[in-house]
């Protein structure tokens, strides 16, 4: 008798045990709405990927250049150790950098462009009779 209340004792507490961590499950309607937004979330999320992957390979193209190389040699920075921190960026990070990079002026400098302006503004002056810079040109006055 002992022996059989013991074990009902024992089964009881397996039983309830296995009960406890179990909850009742409760299901909703989802609208297309949030499916929707779900689905645009993960293409969007993988766009970004796609995009930081795509300037991730073009800042590591641009380093590996000659010019570029040769100048970050110059300057006492380790090839190795650039890309090592191209790879260590975020995504984020890569994708900005990128776009500084692209939006950059080639020559790093706009001399000739100053230079240009100031010849046609005195050039104009000359013309309106303002200045008489240039041999070759006539006053309109």
């Amino acid at each position: 008798m002992r022996l059989n209340r013991q074990a009902t004792i024992w089964l009881t507490a397996i039983a309830l045990s296995h009960t406890a961590g179990l909850q009742a499950a409760h299901a909703g309607m989802v609208a297309t709405d949030a499916v929707a937004a779900q689905a645009l979330v993960s293409e969007a999320q993988a766009q970004n990927r796609a995009d930081a992957s795509v300037s991730r390979a073009s800042v590591l193209a641009t380093l590996s250049r000659a010019d570029v190389a040769e100048a970050l040699r110059a300057k006492g920075v380790d090839m190795d150790a650039a890309r090592a921190r191209v790879d260590a960026l975020s995504d984020s990070e890569v994708v900005a950098l990128a776009d500084q990079i692209d939006r950059a002026p080639a020559g790093a400098s706009d001399f000739i462009g100053v230079v240009v302006f100031i010849f046609l503004l005195l050039l104009l002056t000359d013309i309106l009779g303002f200045t008489k810079v240039f041999p070759f040109t006539r006053s309109i006055r």
